[in-house]
């Protein structure tokens, strides 16, 4: 596999400065808000904190986002884009050469978040677990995990593997595992998880 710099997950977010100017006023919200539910969960965050953080009057925060669920979902979709997609998916295929590789860089890429200092750990775990699964938070975070469990089973079935989507849901407890032990501060817990994963390819293997 390729030696590629460290992608600095966390820090994949959007700007926490706030921009400029009234035109600006969504992306201001969305960055503070960014920055305060990866961090300290969705209950923890109030609507004027986020106003006030976000340097926006009341009006233009209801106007952009009618609810604080609202605004809530946003950040979900873009946690999804940048840390799922371009931060997990895009650096593992490009640290890889073949599927299988590819697969095994996800541990690397994770490996390389868990030492980061601003690691905050799943939101969408978080999320869930905060909200539960019959609430439309936690209803979207369940969606947003299957659609990383189907990055990886395209991987999977890129690689030929039997049983793709049995693979996929089996990978992914690895992922999520690797993220809870290295939350409890197991920093080999993306080594630990990518051995079990090699273990795991083998089984697939027709």
């Amino acid at each position: 596999m390729s030696t590629e710099a460290k992608v600095p997950l966390s820090s994949a977010s959007p700007e926490t400065v706030a921009p400029e100017g009234p035109a600006k006023s969504v992306e201001r919200i969305l960055a503070v808000a960014y920055e305060l539910f990866s961090r300290r969960g969705i209950r923890d965050v109030g609507v004027n904190e986020l106003i006030e953080r976000s340097g926006v009057a009341k009006a233009t925060f209801y106007r952009h986002f009618p609810s604080k669920d609202s605004l809530v979902l946003a950040f979900l979709e873009q946690r999804d884009k940048l840390w799922t997609v371009e931060a997990i998916v895009t650096q593992a295929r490009r640290r890889g050469s073949t599927p299988v590789e590819r697969l095994l860089a996800i541990f690397e890429v994770l490996g390389e978040w868990f030492r980061r200092e601003d690691f905050e750990g799943s939101t969408f775990i978080h999320v869930l677990l905060e909200m539960g699964p019959s609430h439309p938070l936690g209803q979207a975070s369940i969606e947003y995990l299957a659609k990383l469990r189907g990055h990886v089973q395209a991987l999977a079935e890129e690689a030929g593997l039997a049983n793709a989507d049995e693979f996929a849901r089996s990978w992914q407890i690895l992922m999520k595992g690797s993220i809870i032990s290295a939350t409890g501060g197991d920093l080999q817990a993306a080594k630990r998880a990518q051995q079990m994963a090699g273990w795991l390819i083998e089984h697939h293997t027709a």
